[in-house]
């Protein structure tokens, strides 16, 4: 990453404290790997595909965790920018419109304004990777059976918050000379959600032309 884009990308602008993993844990290979795949220039479709001999779940968690921190930093470049005001709704574009729900406040999908959603969705994804009942970290505790698609869930609302950034704050992304590393980010996401079948097509639709330039 060059000096201007460590700039952009620091701890100051992080959404929310990086999640980092155990040395020594077998998931820190795992994200040792995929980091060094990354940084060799390997082939995006490639670098996500499951290495043989591998844990799916393993896999998974580790990029989630991943994901979750990258992610959050894009978003942290441009909340400032993402008010109640410039923001009333979060959407992506006219046609599209992310309604909030969870287990406690929000019983029934809510319109919100896009940061208050941004915050409850970042909140939500922290709360998951950080509870040991679905991700656990000592050696020998197994995944939940419904681990994968609790990631499911999670991939669907991390794509919502690039659709949001890719479709009213990308002018931010460009101002700053991100968009290189924004695209990259997003290439990786989007090939890692496909290739393991953790998201559903319709989800993809709001960003299905930029796609198509970009990762087809």
């Amino acid at each position: 990453m060059s000096i201007a884009l460590k700039q952009v990308f620091n701890k100051d602008k992080t959404f929310r404290p990086k999640r980092r993993f155990e040395p020594g844990t077998q998931r820190f290979e795992l994200h040792k790997r995929a980091q060094a795949s990354l940084s060799s220039g390997l082939d995006l479709r490639a670098a996500v595909k499951l290495p043989q001999g591998e844990d799916l779940s393993d896999w998974v968690a580790v990029h989630m965790v991943d994901f979750f921190n990258r992610i959050n930093l894009i978003y942290g470049t441009v909340c400032e920018f993402c008010t109640e005001k410039s923001c009333p709704v979060m959407s992506g574009g006219p046609r599209f419109e992310y309604r909030w729900q969870d287990e406690h406040k929000y019983k029934k999908p809510t319109p919100l304004p896009a940061p208050q959603y941004m915050n409850l969705l970042m909140d939500w994804i922290e709360m998951q990777i950080n509870n040991e009942d679905i991700f656990p970290t000592s050696i020998g505790i197994p995944f939940p059976k419904n681990f994968i698609q609790i990631c499911k869930k999670m991939v669907c609302r991390l794509f919502r918050v690039f659709v949001h950034v890719y479709i009213h704050h990308f002018d931010r992304i460009l101002l700053m000379g991100a968009e290189a590393h924004v695209n990259t980010c997003y290439k990786h996401f989007y090939y890692f959600a496909t290739e393991l079948n953790l998201i559903e097509r319709k989800e993809l639709e709001p960003l299905k032309e930029m796609t198509s330039r970009m990762c087809l």
